[in-house]
């Protein structure tokens, strides 16, 4: 832990070493030669995207896996700067019907369902058959049956969602299934973006050149509450649980957490792509294997399980009505404090992709340096 009872203060506290806090700490290290204190509750840098080598010397993601996909060149080529890469594509199957089909849903998935052999032309005509249109898509179940009907639905998504949100498609904001795409070709990948590769060492490996600048500190086991009255700042970047901050008071935003299980086997390969999803079968919602998206060679191989549960970690927030009311509320109170800014996932209550919450970053860093708010750093919170 980096010693900092000798330092005379920080200009900025930034709580959370994730994407958000370590890309503002960063920036501002770097471009304005500010000093930032960056605190974590968690033992280790890199939030959710954190990695490390397995009992077997496998290098897993104790979190799940993380696969870094963007379509901004900005975005790709401010992380080049800490890392190099391993070009990766992300290939999904899910277990229907006995089967391990693509998703998202292509020719090769309808046509090996099914017993056809339809052409991507053909294709566009069975989605039309089967499809029953909503004069109004507002929920998850609207998106997928009005695109390619219920069979599809129930067996590819209904079961998925229900384990994964507790709750029924039907229940849920449209945003949830509609970020997965349908297909009509024979495209096996789970993203299309123009970039997708991993850090070629590894997210920890890629946070530890981007916090290596002497102006920032890193407290780890650390609660940024227990700093309160300790250390002078000037301004806290704030990357945690918006409704934590201000202690609940209007209660708690639902969020989904996971429990991660990890198993190594004594195979080089356990199945035959990165994850394998299993909508309608089995407590988890997939198994992943590291390897394959590591590209590491090594004789054994690890892989992860996930299972959804109301309790745990905050992962997703929940995307209802309801929840986004009650944020709203929470929204309002930020705008009370200047001396604070929110940031990241869980200060938003927004479900990001990694390359997202680097954007926002990078955003909020321009704005906090090119405005008036530049001026008004000088507040103690401390």
């Amino acid at each position: 832990m980096t010693e900092v009872a000798a330092q005379p203060g920080f200009d900025y506290l930034i709580v959370g070493a994730g994407f958000a806090g370590a890309v503002l700490a960063e920036r501002l290290a770097t471009e304005t030669g500010a000093r930032v204190l960056i605190v974590d509750r968690r033992p280790h840098i890199g939030g959710n995207a954190y990695d490390r080598y397995d009992d077997a010397g496998i290098l897993i993601h104790p979190y799940g896996p993380h696969i870094f996909h963007t379509n901004s060149a900005d975005v790709f080529a401010y992380l080049s700067r800490f890392t190099d890469w391993r070009p990766y594509q992300h290939r999904v199957l899910a277990s229907v019907d006995g089967q391990q089909l693509p998703i998202p849903i292509n020719l090769d998935t309808v046509n090996r369902l099914y017993g056809l052999n339809l052409t991507a032309f053909e294709l566009e005509a069975f989605f039309a058959s089967v499809a029953e249109p909503a004069a109004q898509i507002r929920t998850s179940e609207d998106v997928v049956v009005s695109k390619v009907g219920r069979d599809l639905y129930n067996k590819f998504f209904r079961g998925y969602t229900r384990k994964q949100w507790g709750l029924d498609p039907s229940e849920l904001d449209a945003s949830v299934t509609a970020r997965v795409p349908t297909r009509t070709n024979r495209d096996d990948r789970y993203f299309a973006d123009t970039y997708q590769a991993m850090p070629l060492h590894g997210y920890t490996r890629m946070f530890e050149a981007m916090l290596a600048h002497p102006n920032i500190k890193v407290m780890l086991n650390t609660d940024y509450r227990e700093l309160q009255g300790l250390l002078p700042w000037r301004h806290m970047i704030y990357t945690g649980p918006v409704d934590a901050f201000f202690n609940h008071c209007y209660g708690r935003l639902p969020y989904r957490s996971l429990e991660f299980v990890h198993e190594t086997h004594a195979t080089p390969q356990f199945q035959p792509v990165g994850t394998v999803n299993y909508p309608n079968d089995y407590g988890y919602t997939r198994i992943s294997e590291f390897k394959h998206i590591t590209g590491q060679a090594h004789p054994q191989t690890s892989v992860v399980y996930e299972y959804p549960q109301a309790e745990g970690d905050p992962y997703y927030p929940v995307p209802r009505p309801e929840n986004a009311e009650l944020y709203k509320r929470y929204e309002a109170l930020t705008h009370t404090r200047p001396d604070v800014t929110f940031v990241g996932r869980l200060a938003t209550y927004r479900y990001y992709n990694m390359d997202q919450v680097v954007a926002q970053a990078l955003a909020t860093f321009r704005r906090l340096t090119a405005g008036p708010e530049a001026s008004e750093l000088a507040v103690q919170p401390g």
